[in-house]
């Protein structure tokens, strides 16, 4: 796919960072599955992979974290 960010990229498989805040807490969560354009760096998530880590950052608000770094699980 072409990036719709920098428009010269092609995206390939890969992983990243996904930070994620809310009010005071900030949820890291690393090794996420993407597609990540080798122009700028941009990265795309599937709808799946979102529902998952939006799941996890939820769930790390209410046990009441300010700051966690969570690894994604396949």
């Amino acid at each position: 796919m072409q990036c719709i960010i920098c428009k010269q990229g092609k995206t390939k498989s890969g992983t990243t960072t996904v930070t994620l805040q809310r009010g005071d807490s900030t949820i890291i969560i690393k090794d996420v599955p993407a597609e990540i354009c080798e122009n700028c760096g941009e990265y795309y998530l599937s709808e799946t992979i979102t529902g998952r880590i939006l799941k996890m950052a939820e769930d790390s608000i209410h046990k009441g974290a300010e700051v966690e770094i969570i690894r994604f699980a396949a």
